[in-house]
């Protein structure tokens, strides 16, 4: 009897997957049949789109398999004989700060902005519909691409370091928010709930309830953000006229052509790309 409902029991929890057993008496379980039939067609078809997207794109009597090869012997002269000719070692490294000072300037004014941003849209803090006109405008931002913030931005302020770090911080801020806000709203409540019941103000509950149980996330929210701060500081950087290794990454190889600097500095970045990285992780690992 009691064997039965066991069986009864386990049979209901996986109604929802395909229960099958093994000749060795073990038991795998699967996702549902036609979700497995809706992902397989899926899949076909994209590959499908591909096939015939090659087949049709026109590559104005381009050879295909010559390209190719073309751009193995292009890498291999870039990251294989990688070399400095229009611009000094010294020159790439300042260019390097001036990317990373644009990251690091768009990355704090951002989350300075979303840090009291958060705490409008959080719903377990703020007004429910306060909340909702802030994420939505939120969304707004964040559904703007970077370059195009930058570029709205340069028409009224013109190309430089303030368009730049303006349109950077822009959508940075947007990001942000939303970690935030979420952080916010995934602590325990219990903490906020003693704080109003002992009549603590909402300043009070924000530095004692909410900067203790969040702080570790949104350190690692900013970090992240950071990183990604660089990655588009470098085409911003060459889009918006303000400088950095991404101005000169584009001039080597849209004016100067020359494969063997973009290596090079393809090498500076990678490896600031992963020193980054490294820092960002120590920090996180502290702030935990």
């Amino acid at each position: 009897m009691g064997d039965n409902r066991e069986i009864t029991n386990f049979t209901a929890l996986n109604s929802h997957r395909c229960v099958r057993m093994t000749r060795g008496g073990k038991i795998k379980t699967g996702a549902d049949g036609k979700a497995n039939l809706v992902i397989k067609i899926t899949i076909i078809a994209l590959l499908g789109l591909t096939i015939i997207g090659f087949l049709t794109f026109d590559y104005k009597d381009t050879n295909i398999f010559t390209a190719i090869l073309d751009t193995f012997v292009n890498a291999g002269i870039m990251f294989g004989t990688p070399r400095l000719s229009h611009v000094s070692f010294s020159g790439a490294m300042e260019q390097l700060l001036v990317t990373f000072a644009l990251a690091t300037l768009a990355t704090i004014f951002g989350a300075v902005i979303a840090f009291f941003a958060s705490l409008l849209c959080a719903k377990n803090i703020a007004n429910p519909i306060v909340a909702n006109v802030v994420k939505s405008f939120v969304a707004f931002v964040r559904a703007v691409p970077t370059i195009l913030w930058v570029f709205i931005i340069a028409m009224s302020s013109g190309l430089g370091s303030i368009a730049a770090v303006v349109g950077l911080t822009f959508h940075s801020a947007g990001y942000l928010t939303k970690a935030y806000a979420e952080s916010i709203e995934e602590m325990n409540e219990g903490a906020i709930e003693a704080l109003k019941t002992s009549g603590a103000s909402f300043w009070q509950i924000v530095l004692q309830a909410i900067m203790p149980s969040s702080i570790r996330y949104m350190v690692a929210w900013t970090f992240l953000r950071f990183e990604i701060n660089f990655a588009n500081a470098l085409a911003v950087g060459a889009a918006a006229g303000a400088g950095g290794i991404g101005f000169e990454l584009w001039m080597a190889g849209n004016q100067y052509h020359d494969l063997r600097e973009l290596g090079f500095l393809t090498y500076i970045i990678v490896i600031a790309a992963v020193l980054l990285e490294v820092i960002a992780t120590k920090v996180k690992e502290k702030a935990g």
